[in-house]
């Protein structure tokens, strides 16, 4: 019996030694067949400040139940994940933390990323607290951040873009939500994303875009869908956070739920005058030029909206093709 174990705990350190071997520095495997059975475990362990080059964590199928936070001491963690990879927990803004305090918007988050040149491909990230208010599913505050074939998952202010003066692209990924679902200051690209509502009425974003920023959310190709019991012309495509607020729709398809003004001005007309609001070919049922609020915009071209463009920053980061 003795042999047995020994046997197969040198299988097990076989297979992870070849998953190394297979590019990946670290694996995360809930079984035990890895490095470290939890994602945070696999995050600490990657040096503080490493110049070497990114470190890939492998991440075996599974719910992983945990409140991940990649601190800003870790640059270049690339999360890579099995299919069937949910990060999961269901906190929410109301929730009292240990001295019965709300947790807060922020606080809610299951996610949290500050390191640098943050990769996620494969993942699914969720609150899954449910309809209960404000309860964020990602925390984004890193710069150059790409997430590609990932998911997020919640209700209210599923996905936080937080990081002021930040660079975020999304490519091949699914969003869903029902209020402000999509919100925060960073610039972020959506490269063929479906935005998705689950009820009536809500906005899809609520950029708060700094003023001094040169773009807010750009979506390139994306789809907006809805749930089947969803109203037609029931949803916004965004309201003004702050009153600096960009958002771009290019050659995205709307689906029937769009209203046909499109974009609110959160109950503020001043905001009107501040906030820029544009779609060029937009697509589909919910598309409604003629119907537009009279302060948005219908681009004749988008000579202006390259994607490397608007995320090269003054570093040239090239985010699209890595």
């Amino acid at each position: 019996m003795k042999q047995l174990f020994v046997m197969i705990a040198l299988l097990l350190t076989v297979l992870a030694c070849r998953a190394t071997s297979n590019g990946y520095h670290f694996v995360v495997a809930q079984d035990g067949t890895g490095h470290y059975r939890t994602v945070q475990e696999a995050v600490n362990a990657v040096p503080d400040f490493r110049k070497a080059g990114p470190t890939r964590i492998l991440i075996r199928k599974g719910v992983y139940k945990e409140k991940l936070v990649v601190p800003n001491t870790k640059d270049g963690v690339q999360l890579y994940g099995e299919d069937g990879v949910t990060i999961t927990y269901d906190d929410f803004a109301s929730k009292p933390n240990v001295f019965g305090e709300n947790k807060g918007t922020s606080g809610s988050s299951s996610v949290y990323i500050y390191g640098p040149n943050f990769l996620a491909e494969n993942i699914t990230f969720e609150n899954s607290s449910g309809p209960v208010g404000q309860a964020v599913a990602c925390f984004v505050g890193a710069d150059r951040a790409v997430f590609r074939r990932c998911r997020f998952l919640g209700f209210q202010d599923t996905l936080y873009t937080f990081g002021e003066n930040t660079r975020e692209y999304y490519e091949d990924c699914y969003i869903e939500g029902t209020v402000d679902f999509i919100f925060g200051k960073a610039t972020a690209v959506f490269n063929r994303c479906e935005i998705h509502s689950k009820r009536n009425g809500g906005y899809l974003t609520a950029p708060a875009t700094p003023q001094t920023s040169a773009y807010g959310y750009v979506f390139f190709d994306c789809r907006m869908t809805v749930d089947d019991d969803v109203k037609d012309g029931s949803v916004w495509l965004s309201r003004p956070w702050r009153p600096y607020a960009k958002c771009v729709f290019i050659r995205c398809e709307m689906g029937r739920h769009i209203r046909p003004e499109g974009w609110h001005n959160w109950g503020n007309p001043a905001n009107e005058q501040t906030a820029y609001y544009a779609e060029y070919q937009s697509l589909g049922k919910g598309a409604n030029p003629n119907q537009r609020v009279s302060w948005s915009y219908q681009l004749t071209d988008v000579d202006n909206y390259d994607m490397k463009t608007i995320l090269a920053g003054s570093d040239g980061w090239v985010a699209i093709g890595d």
